[in-house]
């Protein structure tokens, strides 16, 4: 379910609030390849279906920052900020990747509101803990903490 504000002080209301979870999304050796095309990572562990499945994981996995660039996406299926003039993203503070995503594994983001603070030029900073959960899997595949600036 997406949770819906309005303005910056909606935002700020949101502090330590547990945004929920996305719906899953399942990672296809489509997407991995895809990706590997965009940036040029063709690593075999993603890409060469068959020595990856004799490989350390028994099966391809998704590039970190495949998983990392997935989070925009569900993210916006969390939380949504309306009357606002700009949302963009402002960097990260922390990031991990404690267990791969294999290629057919299905992954979906939990998302808190750790802070909003004002920043100059009408605006505030955000910063959320994410975490990309794993189908299946106990731990996770990525832990993330960005930071957003929302401009009135």
């Amino acid at each position: 379910m997406t949770t819906t504000v309005n303005g910056l002080d909606g935002l700020k209301s949101l502090v330590g609030t547990d945004l929920g979870r996305s719906e899953w999304l399942e990672i296809t050796q489509q997407r991995v390849n895809t990706f590997a095309d965009a940036t040029d990572d063709h690593q075999w562990i993603h890409v060469d279906v068959e020595k990856a499945e004799r490989g350390p994981f028994g099966a391809p996995i998704a590039h970190g920052y495949l998983t990392l660039s997935l989070v925009i996406p569900l993210f916006t299926r969390l939380l949504r900020v309306e009357g606002i003039t700009m949302g963009v993203n402002y960097g990260l503070e922390k990031v991990r990747f404690p267990s791969p995503v294999k290629v057919g594994a299905k992954i979906r983001l939990a998302a808190t509101v750790v802070s909003v603070e004002d920043v100059p030029g009408n605006g505030v900073q955000s910063v959320f803990d994410f975490i990309v959960e794993v189908d299946g899997q106990d731990k996770p595949a990525c832990i993330a903490r960005p930071v957003y600036r929302h401009y009135a």
